[in-house]
């Protein structure tokens, strides 16, 4: 545990500029990851290359000559002078490396706190190091069980519950509405990017059908290609509108391109079928008098920002439930990695008594010659009695100090008292 080491940069560290100029792609994460592990001295690695971050981490004996085995390969691999890059990164050591994976692989370390897609980003890098023979010890079992740490926090919080964009948003409100989207028709109106991603969301999310109108009808059907969608000339909007379930409006227009008398005949025309209308355009596309209609739905852009800072709140108190479970879960972990750096001795003090009690038992072979099978065999079991009582002090000592400030002390004196080496 003690020689994890962990380097990185990330979202908070650094502009965008500097992450892509670090950045490992993904493609080459096996080849990368293979060669770190084989610098001097470093006997695990991961590499974990996201849009947000790039962290390597690394179980090595330790001291300057890790970091800068870590710097020498991030140099080679980038062919450049780190020195300019040096204050952008962070660097992590022992507990708290175990701390920053478990936070990490949990979504506690995201710009967007909760956003699923760190774990399986994780998974990936840790399938990557092992393919690569680069994960085979304590490093090993400190990742797997940020898995583990992230997957209890999935279940046991609503940390990634709650929408906190603008586009998924709009789907928890449809999904209020409708229940289930599948088979339902949306319509884009205005081929803005935060549109594009409502869409995307929407059709992700089981809507079967889309139709794009935009005032410049090539960028209509530039925008249905994408979506296999159907393209529809603006000047013929009202003709198509009334097939929509969920109408996406973000035209740039000066004046409302939807009123109220224009809504009530689209309603009658679906028989009061519920319809859907996310106005995110400023000035805003839909007269909010349309809400009044029944079964109308309108929210423009401050109903959507209000549900998304109502949700954000929500995931910020669900994870001060998460660092808790954080916190228990890295108590244990330490405890786990402190016992397994005491076994080595516990072995070397087994192995150095029974070799004490097969040389005495060989220099008294003559002697005992004249016992029976039976009688010879009590005589051992005695000898390994009494050994096994003198060993049990040490031991119980050695484990009830694993992961205590005065371990190394502790394990160093019955090393020295007993003979054993290094």
């Amino acid at each position: 545990m003690k020689h994890l080491l962990l380097v990185g940069i990330n979202h908070r560290t650094a502009p965008v500029e500097v992450r892509e100029r670090m950045l490992i792609d993904e493609s080459h994460l096996p080849a990368a990851v293979a060669d770190l592990v084989h610098r001097d001295g470093i006997q695990e690695g991961m590499i974990l290359a996201t849009c947000n971050r790039v962290e390597l981490t690394v179980r090595a004996p330790g001291g300057d000559g890790t970091e800068q085995a870590i710097r020498q390969f991030l140099a080679d691999y980038h062919h450049c002078d780190l020195a300019p890059y040096e204050q952008f990164l962070y660097w992590r050591r022992q507990e708290e490396v175990v701390r920053h994976l478990f936070r990490v692989a949990s979504s506690l370390d995201s710009m967007i706190l909760g956003e699923p897609q760190i774990l399986g980003q994780v998974k990936q890098a840790y399938a990557v190091a092992r393919e690569a023979g680069a994960l085979n010890g304590v490093l090993s079992d400190v990742v797997n069980q940020a898995l583990a740490v992230a997957r209890r926090v999935r279940r046991e919080t609503a940390l990634g519950a709650s929408a906190v964009s603008v586009s998924y948003a709009a789907i928890e409100l449809a999904k209020k509405i409708f229940g289930d989207l599948h088979g339902k028709c949306v319509f884009v109106i205005g081929a803005g990017k935060m549109s594009e991603l409502a869409a995307k969301h929407l059709l992700r999310s089981g809507a079967s059908t889309i139709l794009v109108s935009n005032r410049t009808y090539e960028r209509a059907v530039e925008l249905a290609a994408a979506f296999g969608g159907s393209p529809v000339p603006f000047e013929a909007l009202f003709d198509h509108l009334g097939r929509a379930d969920i109408v996406i409006s973000s035209t740039g227009a000066p004046s409302f391109i939807i009123r109220k008398d224009q809504a009530e005949r689209l309603m009658a025309a679906r028989r009061n079928r519920p319809m859907f209308f996310v106005d995110i355009a400023v000035p805003r596309d839909i007269d909010p008098t349309v809400n009044d209609l029944d079964n109308a739905f309108v929210y423009d852009i401050d109903d959507l920002e209000q549900v998304v800072e109502a949700n954000r709140k929500q995931r910020e108190r669900e994870a001060e439930w998460a660092e808790r479970i954080v916190n228990e879960e890295l108590a244990k972990m330490m405890r786990r990695l402190a016992s397994r750096e005491v076994v080595p001795t516990i072995v070397a003090l087994e192995t150095r008594l029974d070799q004490i009690c097969q040389t005495e038992m060989g220099r008294f072979r003559g002697r005992l010659s004249s016992l029976t099978p039976e009688q010879r065999e009590t005589v051992e079991a005695l000898i390994h009695g009494v050994v096994n009582k003198i060993l049990h002090g040490p031991i119980t000592e050695l484990k009830s100090g694993a992961g205590q400030p005065e371990q190394g002390a502790l394990v160093q004196t019955i090393r020295k008292i007993f003979g054993v080496s290094e």
